[in-house]
């Protein structure tokens, strides 16, 4: 949204988009507040359970489009845990295949008018990325005791370097839910604010018919993030299971 200030200047506010609003009222937003990311994290999970199950209730072996696409996503979820985690990491498919259909759908519904994005905040990608990492940490306590701190020594490394490389992987560790949020949020709020500043200039007479070309542009790159950053924080969360399962390889 542009206006013009004092004649020639150019206001607008591209990230008024990403304010968290309550759903009624204008009250402070607790805890409890119902609010916008609400609201569009319930749809994501509506559309979800629309594709995966009605849309697969009738198990017709001439397949519906919709029914072609929850098998061809199942398929590819089951192919990406398998092939990175093992066939141990199977055991979780149901995790990680929720993971991808909620992030997917998000992102994808932001992209609609008078959406909002709510993976562009961290305290959505934040709780997701931390719990993979108690997850994953739980189930390499479990599986392997004490063992899984063999995953922090790296025994290939001279002797001497051991502790210091023992100590970075430590770090390395724990910085594993902060980077695994901060990107997926990061990069949904940049697209979203480039996006809001093409429009924002499309006001203007002389360059409108550029904004719109840029807008279409950016909104066809948003539609590739929107699903190739679902697939990286759930390959992540498949690397990070796999070094649970298997600390010492």
């Amino acid at each position: 949204m542009a206006t013009e200030e004092a004649g020639s200047a150019l206001s607008f506010h591209p990230m008024e988009q990403f304010i968290v609003k309550p759903l009624f009222g204008d009250g402070p937003v607790n805890w409890y507040t119902p609010t916008n990311v609400t609201l569009w994290m319930a749809m994501a999970v509506l559309a979800i359970f629309l594709m995966l199950v009605v849309g697969t209730r009738g198990r017709a072996v001439v397949p519906s489009r919709m029914q072609s696409i929850a098998e061809l996503s199942y398929g590819f979820i089951h192919k990406m845990v398998e092939d990175v985690a093992g066939k141990d990491g199977l055991k979780y498919f149901p995790y990680i295949m929720t993971l991808f259909m909620f992030i997917v759908f998000a992102n994808s519904l932001s992209l609609l008018p008078m959406s909002f994005a709510s993976t562009s905040h961290v305290a959505v990608t934040g709780v997701l990325a931390l719990a993979v990492f108690i997850t994953v940490t739980v189930i390499g306590f479990v599986k392997n005791g004490v063992g899984f701190l063999g995953l922090f020594w790296v025994s290939a490394a001279p002797l001497p370097l051991r502790p210091i490389l023992a100590l970075i992987e430590v770090i390395s560790y724990f910085v594993r839910p902060v980077s695994h949020s901060i990107r997926l949020a990061g990069n949904m709020m940049a697209g979203h604010a480039v996006i809001e500043v093409f429009a924002a200039f499309a006001a203007i007479a002389v360059i409108s018919p550029l904004s719109v070309v840029a807008i279409a542009a950016m909104y066809g790159l948003e539609v590739m993030v929107a699903v190739i950053q679902a697939y990286v924080f759930t390959i992540l969360t498949c690397v990070y299971l796999k070094d649970a399962l298997h600390p010492h390889h």
